[in-house]
């Protein structure tokens, strides 16, 4: 049985992901910061598959390796890393941006991303196997007013992800990178810092993406035949065709 590592588990893409591996051949290695969530998905998957749950923040460099380096030795051979966990804090011009919602989406999107990979990687490449899925975004494609940062951190993604497949190309470990329209999950949430009502506005008026169309996706490219990499997906709601450009019904 292969194993799956995904961080940001404990909601949205993440969550869903969890779910649809794990019912699909996979054990799960769930790592995110709320242990009641992660609790909440053990229980969920414990009668389908093997369930290793771990609770740290990405942005936390000390604790990812210590999670990743202290695995039971029947865990450590990660076959799959899902580098989910990611966010948006703010809305705001560059002028007018907040410094603690720079850091956390640079800590967040592009550092912690390179934490949980640089940990994993010395057993993908001591097998000479494995497979990461990075999740990027069309912000990673393109810029809009506001999204300054964000953008940035995504674009890094972007750019991470091509060099991750072209220095890994010798150790034979695909590298994939899956790039989201909108989806509605927490994000918007956490963008509007828990305001509801604006959070819900950006998905009123259209079917957006859900947390599962993203898993089907993650679930397709990971079970492609050993020469196959879908190494660039991008992947949009039928009413989404930029950024910013989206038919809304009236």
């Amino acid at each position: 049985m292969k194993t799956a590592f995904i961080t940001g588990a404990t909601s949205g893409i993440g969550y869903a992901t969890a779910k649809l591996l794990g019912t699909n051949g996979y054990r799960i290695i769930a790592a995110g910061r709320r242990a009641e969530r992660l609790n909440q998905l053990k229980s969920e998957l414990q009668s389908h598959t093997e369930v290793y749950s771990m609770q740290f923040d990405v942005r936390d460099k000390a604790s990812v390796f210590n999670a990743v380096n202290f695995l039971p030795d029947d865990w450590k051979n990660i076959d799959l890393l899902i580098n989910n966990a990611g966010n948006a804090h703010g809305l705001a011009s560059i002028q007018n941006g907040d410094l603690d919602d720079w850091e956390v989406m640079l800590d967040i999107n592009v550092k912690g991303l390179l934490y949980v990979s640089k940990a994993v990687l010395p057993h993908m490449i001591a097998r000479k196997s494995g497979h990461i899925i990075n999740i990027g975004s069309i912000a990673g494609r393109e810029v809009y007013p506001q999204g300054n940062v964000y953008c940035a951190s995504k674009h890094a993604v972007d750019a991470l992800n091509s060099a991750m497949r072209m220095d890994l190309l010798e150790h034979n470990i695909k590298v994939s990178q899956i790039a989201p329209g909108l989806v509605e999950t927490e994000f918007s949430l956490v963008r509007f810092k828990g305001d509801a009502e604006k959070s819900q506005k950006v998905y009123e008026g259209f079917d957006a993406l859900q947390a599962e169309d993203i898993a089907e996706l993650i679930l397709f490219i990971a079970t492609r035949p050993a020469h196959v990499n879908l190494a660039d997906a991008l992947i949009l709601p039928t009413a989404q065709a930029a950024s910013k450009m989206v038919r809304k019904e009236s």
